[in-house]
């Protein structure tokens, strides 16, 4: 059985009924056919770009926003808007807090990240229960069809981790649950983030060898690869979540991956992030992606938002290929300046639009206050707009693991100690900034690479792409140091409390568990 990523997402959005609102479909009945499986399995990776059955409507999680609710959308926003990469304008729900690093518990945003990520957890823990040897046995497969679904389990559990990665990321300690739990009326017991990261470490390790190799599973979906980078992710912070520092472990797993067949492609670098970054080359460089359509994968939470946010003021929507701009996401002063000659500067990743405004930001709420960012667009190499005709969903896959970013691990890595070789980090490091200048003129040297150019070319590289918050944490420099614009919440920004590393378990989350124990300051 071979199917595409698309045809998975078309499954879980237009015939997936896994929960209808009679509540009558009983898991047997789910599972009663090779599509049910097939179906379910389908929802797992759906669950990272949909928010629910339908566009809207029929939202897996209920919230005020549904399209806030969402993987990417909410796991971004904790990323992004508490650093110096993103500002946004709004004022609902709290969002603000997000970017003067002044969220509690009750904030609507990170309960948002915090309850997406459990509920992928929970759609995995229960295809993982219908589907072991035991269930299939019962219900007669063949062996042909055990070995499909054997391969569906595999990936499931990577998924499970990679959601369990975020979590553990974000909040920490976190409630924990697997197959093996009861279902029904059962509190979690909450992990330790160490213990966590052991969980998830051994979950990778355990799943390496059966995963499909690099490169050789259906486009969207993981590979062995996608394993070793989550595990690279993993050892990158190891010092963060457990004290103990794993930089030689990194440099272990980004060589697994560099040898992979991977390549940082000769084209711009914008075509990363266009409506045909799945066929205009910048595929040679994704490890994992999530996909989108703008007919068949539509969603508010994924990268239709990451093109309508950031759009306002005198910005013209049709260049982007949508249809209105939502006025609300642009970047500080303090990531323009990261660039030589800022918005005239020769490196071609300085993606900002600058007519009518200011570069400095007096007022949160004027979308004017702050260079916007035209990094994300719906529209392909040609400028023309994406499969939607209405301008309203983007085509836009979002690469959430690329081989940049590897390069840059394997060369911080090494700067920590942790092996390779100055030549090999430097080559990495060049050849990214060979793509991002289109020739050599930016290229450095070896007295040049240090750990802070390090952190500045992986913003310069990664921004928007959901990995600032992590960076900055590890280098300490998040919370107690660091300023820029309204951090702290003052214009000129301020240093905040180091408790602030983490973001808060959801307030109704502690009043429903009584397991479990708030992050330390809230």
């Amino acid at each position: 059985m071979s199917l595409t990523i698309i045809a998975f997402m078309q499954s879980c959005e237009s015939r997936l009924d896994l929960v209808p609102e009679d509540n009558r479909l009983t898991a047997e009945a789910a599972f009663a056919t090779e599509e049910g499986y097939e179906q379910a399995f389908a929802k797992l990776y759906a669950g990272l770009a949909v928010t629910g059955q339908n566009t809207t409507g029929q939202p897996d999680i209920v919230s005020d926003d549904e399209g806030a609710s969402g993987y990417i959308r909410s796991i971004w926003k904790c990323q992004e808007l508490p650093t110096d990469e993103a500002i946004i304008g709004w004022n609902d729900g709290g969002i603000r807090a997000l970017n003067t690093q002044t969220w509690t518990a009750g904030n609507d945003f990170t309960r948002a990240a915090y309850n997406r990520t459990i509920f992928q957890v929970t759609l995995v823990n229960e295809f993982l229960r219908q589907t072991t040897p035991e269930k299939l046995d019962a219900r007669g497969e063949t062996d042909e069809f055990k070995a499909v679904v054997n391969g569906y389990r595999v990936e499931a559990r990577f998924l499970r981790a990679l959601a369990y990665y975020h979590a553990m990321d974000l909040f920490g300690n976190v409630p924990f649950v697997t197959e093996d739990d009861p279902v029904g009326s059962f509190l979690p017991p909450q992990i330790m983030r160490s213990d966590l990261f052991d969980f998830i470490e051994s979950e990778l390790l355990a799943i390496e060898s059966e995963i499909p190799a690099p490169r050789s599973n259906a486009y969207g979906r993981a590979d062995r690869a996608a394993v070793w980078m989550l595990l690279a992710k993993l050892y990158m912070n190891a010092e963060v979540y457990t004290g103990t520092a794993r930089y030689s472990d990194v440099i272990t797993y980004a060589n697994q991956i560099i040898g992979s067949g991977y390549t940082i492609p000769q084209i711009p670098y914008q075509y990363s992030f266009l409506a045909d970054n799945d066929r205009n080359g910048a595929e040679e460089e994704v490890i994992f992606t999530v996909p989108f359509d703008g007919l068949n994968i539509q969603s508010y939470a994924g990268t239709t938002f990451l093109v309508h946010a950031p759009v306002g003021g005198t910005m013209s929507p049709s260049e982007f290929g949508i249809n209105g701009g939502w006025g609300g996401l642009r970047t500080t002063p303090t990531f323009v300046e990261q660039f030589p000659g800022e918005e005239n500067s020769a490196d071609q990743r300085a993606l900002f639009f600058t007519s009518g405004q200011s570069k400095e930001i007096e007022d949160i709420g004027s979308f004017t206050n702050g260079y916007a960012v035209t990094k994300w667009k719906n529209v392909d190499v040609n400028g023309n707009q994406g499969n939607d005709p209405s301008g309203e969903h983007a085509d836009i896959d979002f690469p959430m693991f690329r081989l940049a970013d590897v390069y840059l691990m394997y060369a911080e890595a090494h700067l920590r100690g942790g092996g390779g070789d100055m030549s090999t980090a430097l080559g990495f490091v060049n050849e990214i900034r060979e793509r991002a200048y289109g020739d050599s003129s930016g290229n450095i040297s070896a007295s040049d690479l240090t750990l802070d150019f390090i952190l500045d070319e992986r913003s310069r590289e990664l921004y928007w792409e959901g990995h600032r918050r992590t960076d900055l944490i590890r280098y300490g420099r998040f919370s107690t140091q660091g300023t820029w614009a309204w951090k702290g919440g003052v214009p000129q920004g301020t240093t905040t409390s180091a408790f602030r590393d983490l973001m808060p378990l959801p307030a109704n989350d502690l009043g429903v568990n009584t397991n479990l124990q708030q992050n330390p300051g809230y």
